[in-house]
């Protein structure tokens, strides 16, 4: 566990997860934030949605033409799209879409052939395929399709076995 010295064989904190004053990270906080959602900018929303709800996401109806949407996950969990113009309202200085971003959604299929058949789907709609499947050394299935704002979406299961 974390914090617990080095005498009962458990690992020290590192020290970027501690305070100043070496105690936990956070200690001394009068507010105690919980992850609440993942925010995705995009340039066209009823192209990023149709998107994601080939993913299997519960997204509304009538989101396609609003400037923000949002899906409650499994767990409770939110993720949610606001349209460029609507960040640029609070936020004069947000960049275009250019993609190649260091953050990927990662979405778990049911086995490697699914990890197979969703890849083949989505670029047979349109979408453009990034990684094609292949067998990953950490021993899963894994391949990778750019969502419309070029943003890599990982599709993956453990390998057969």
């Amino acid at each position: 566990m974390p914090g617990r010295g080095p005498d009962d064989g458990a690992r020290t904190s590192d020290p970027y997860k501690t305070g100043a004053g070496g105690g936990p990270y956070g200690a001394g906080m009068t507010v105690t934030p919980r992850f609440d959602a993942i925010g995705l900018v995009v340039s066209d929303m009823a192209a990023s949605l149709a998107f994601y709800r080939r993913l299997g996401l519960d997204v509304p109806p009538g989101a396609d033409s609003a400037p923000h949407a949002e899906a409650v996950l499994p767990g409770g969990l939110r993720i949610m799209w606001d349209t460029e113009e609507a960040v640029r309202a609070f936020d004069p200085g947000l960049a275009a879409a250019g993609g190649g971003d260091r953050t990927a959604l990662a979405f778990r299929c049911d086995g490697p052939a699914g990890v197979d058949a969703l890849y083949g789907e989505l670029v047979a709609a349109g979408y453009r395929g990034h990684l094609a499947p292949w067998d990953a050394p950490w021993g899963q299935r894994y391949a990778v399709v750019l969502d419309p704002d070029g943003r890599g979406v990982d599709l993956f299961a453990d390998a057969a076995a």
